[in-house]
């Protein structure tokens, strides 16, 4: 799945568009290494997002299939960190 879909489907973003638009940004890195919307996850793999207010970075547990409830997105990923961010200001 790719991962702009797969962010939007277990209802990390609001909008897969919004996931597209972090990708492009560079902020969206898989197992390290800056990640491009259409870039295909496997279970296993390790997803870093830097929010402008929060790092969030979790581990795929498994690919869904179809659409996802918010009260089961949780099933398909593992929060290892979330921490908060203080706003940087230029």
């Amino acid at each position: 799945m790719r991962l702009d879909i797969y962010l939007n489907t277990c209802c990390l973003v609001r909008r897969r568009s919004e996931a597209k638009r972090a990708c492009d940004n560079g902020i969206v890195t898989v197992d390290g290494q800056e990640a491009k919307a259409s870039r295909v996850l496997r279970a296993g793999q390790r997803v870093s997002i830097a929010f402008s207010d929060r790092l969030l970075e979790f581990e795929v547990l498994a690919i869904p299939r179809g659409n996802v409830s918010r009260k089961r997105a949780p099933e398909y990923y593992r929060v290892i960190r979330d921490e908060a961010q203080a706003p940087e200001f230029f």
